[in-house]
């Protein structure tokens, strides 16, 4: 048996991995503030992984964070960082030689936009550090992100069939194999797809952590838009009246919990940035949430709140992050409690 797990379950660590001048952020100082915060607020809550590219950009990233006891640095070459897509996924595989095995699918930037060479090969080394190694681990020939499914932890994913179907990422695969091969990867006993294209800005091809999201076992948050002059109103209505017509595997109506979208925000040359409420993360004991300056803030913050009332809830400024096309949950990546690191 193969389960997936929810990420509201108990976790042993996060990683992330910290901007580099090597990237693509032209605002790298304002986003090393939000990584700085992101890195400090974690670590209130438990272990934090800090991938870095040397001992020197470690040295800078420590000028920053001080000497936590709970952040742990390891070294390696990544090309994004955008670990929600290129870290391995977790399942509790329980086999009479194993109990967790760690996936390491393939990942091809997105369909090929982007340049993905180190981070297609991130997982090796990260299954050669001391942190992991002891573990089962596989590589499987397929393409998939982790930004792009939502696991309720009891055998139901949650995802879009704009992105795991697009031709650009396994293209000699039919829409049967590709599902098929999921489920049995992910333990899944099913797939609830949705048609959605993505948002505006949006280059994963409809990422799921941008538009809908599992928050217990019978509730799902998802993007919402009631402006009939926005560009995304009738895609999200679309979504919206499908996730209405999603049941629980008990055969009951999910329990849905709008977000609002932002205001627009656009880059320097006016194109549309991807922000969105849904990319929140959820750690022990804490959700965190994006926030843009806008509006709409308070208002997503609070549908959060009474989604996880035994959860502190913060607000994390997502701003500088979204003008490289992610935010909060796309930069991050939770451990299970049930891998057991090496610390």
């Amino acid at each position: 048996m193969i389960r997936f797990p929810a990420e509201w379950e108990p976790q042993s660590a996060v990683i992330i991995a910290w901007p580099h001048t090597s990237g693509d952020f032209t605002n790298l100082s304002a986003v090393e503030s939000n990584y700085q915060l992101i890195a400090t607020t974690i670590s209130r809550f438990q272990p934090l992984l800090i991938l870095c590219k040397n001992g020197e950009h470690q040295e800078h990233i420590q000028a920053q964070l001080g000497n936590n006891p709970v952040i742990h640095y390891i070294h390696a070459e990544y090309n994004d960082i955008w670990l929600r897509d290129t870290v391995f996924l977790s399942m509790e595989w329980q086999h009479p030689k194993a109990k967790l095995q760690l996936l390491n699918f393939r990942f091809n930037g997105w369909g090929n936009k982007y340049p993905h060479e180190a981070d297609n090969a991130l997982n090796l080394t990260l299954f050669a550090h001391p942190l992991f190694k002891g573990h089962p681990t596989a590589t499987v020939n397929l393409v998939l992100e982790g930004g792009s499914i939502e696991s309720d932890g009891a055998g139901t994913l949650l995802t879009t069939k704009n992105c795991l179907f697009n031709p650009n990422r396994n293209p000699s695969l039919s829409a049967e194999s590709i599902s098929s091969q999921v489920q049995n990867y992910l333990g899944a006993k099913r797939i609830l797809w949705l048609e959605q294209n993505n948002l505006a800005g949006d280059d994963t091809d409809a990422h799921i952590d941008t538009l809908a999201r599992f928050v217990d076992s019978h509730t799902i948050a998802y993007t919402c838009c009631d402006d009939e002059n926005d560009p995304h109103y009738l895609g999200l209505k679309s979504m919206e009246a499908q996730l209405k017509a999603f049941t629980t595997c008990d055969g009951e109506a999910y329990q849905l919990v709008p977000l609002p979208l932002p205001k627009p925000i656009v880059d320097e040359q006016g194109a549309p940035l991807p922000a969105n409420y849904a990319n929140f993360l959820i750690i022990n004991g804490a959700v965190l949430v994006p926030v843009y300056e806008d509006d709409m803030d308070k208002v997503a913050v609070e549908r959060l709140s009474a989604c996880f009332p035994s959860h502190e809830i913060i607000p994390i400024p997502c701003r500088a992050l979204v003008h490289q096309y992610g935010s909060l949950h796309c930069a991050s990546m939770q451990i299970p409690a049930f891998v057991t690191l090496n610390f």
